[in-house]
């Protein structure tokens, strides 16, 4: 990651409908995502994060606020602007009596400096199923065949929509590799995923959506005062679990040792998981909108 921008949003809004209808789905977003970082962009659905990346795509228009994407105005997309960007959405269709390594070596001849298509299609998984018909791959396979479009044109930019949705576990490990070669190569990744443990392996940072607003941002591990929250410690002791929630967890386990004589029964020490997090940091505008 550098300090120069891959992305500035100031006072991003975007409105659907109007007059008592109207919807505001985004509503004055301010973020910066640096050059070679990994970000994730966390919301539920209807919070106002996929209008946001599709106007930093320049797919949607939006109704006010400042958006430069590597230098340029996505309101307003270049063919060489474009050139520079990949983008994965969600599932696409209409290619079935085409082959992945047809489609893929097509899309690349799109591209100035494309990576081969040989060496996508076995980046994402799909060199056994290079020649087969699309329309008999499963739907995890759809899914990295459109993983392989994305990233087929060697972008600096890319957005992941939802990527790994069908992928079973080890394929989603798998992916998760291939992002960080990405990155480790410098390509700056924007992310948003429902998986919160994929948001947490992947993203250096993470931005939390809720009711068309950024309500929090920061490394994972830090995201809403995580750190610094209370741990629980809990143990077995006269056949009973017992737990503690505290602030100094280290010392509490080392006065349960000096008290218990040595090893505690069915030790743990946990702190609050992203999910808990999350779901603690939208709540109140889940409310406020129901």
């Amino acid at each position: 990651m550098t300090d120069e921008l891959a992305i500035r949003i100031r006072g991003l809004r975007k409105a659907y409908g109007s007059g008592t209808a109207q919807t505001q789905a985004v509503d004055g977003i301010d973020l910066d995502v640096h050059r070679g970082e990994v970000f994730a962009l966390l919301g539920p659905n209807g919070a106002g994060k996929t209008t946001t990346v599709e106007i930093l795509e320049g797919i949607r228009r939006r109704d006010a606020g400042e958006v430069d994407v590597l230098g340029a105005d996505p309101g307003s997309p270049t063919s060489t602007w474009r050139q520079r960007i990949g983008i994965v959405s969600q599932l696409s269709g209409g290619l079935d009596l085409l082959t992945p390594r047809e489609i893929v070596t097509s899309t690349a001849k799109v591209y100035r400096r494309p990576s081969a298509p040989e060496q996508v299609l076995d980046a994402v998984g799909l060199s056994d199923k290079a020649d087969a018909r699309i329309a008999g791959l499963s739907g995890g396979q759809r899914r990295r065949l459109d993983v392989a479009l994305g990233i087929v044109g060697h972008p600096e930019l890319l957005f992941l929509d939802e990527p790994t949705t069908g992928f079973d576990p080890q394929a989603r490990r798998d992916f998760w590799e291939l992002i960080r070669s990405l990155a480790g190569d410098g390509t700056t990744i924007l992310l948003t995923t429902h998986y919160l443990d994929e948001a947490e392996q992947l993203a250096g940072r993470v931005g939390i959506v809720a009711a068309g607003r950024l309500v929090a941002l920061g490394a994972p591990a830090d995201l809403g005062g995580r750190a610094d929250g209370e741990a629980v410690v809990a143990w077995e002791e006269g056949g009973t679990r017992h737990t503690l929630a505290c602030a100094d967890p280290t010392e509490q386990v080392c006065r349960l040792r000096a008290r218990l004589g040595g090893e505690i029964p069915g030790l743990t020490v946990t702190r609050p998981s992203l999910e808990d997090t999350y779901l603690t940091l939208i709540a109140p505008h889940l409310e406020a909108r129901a």
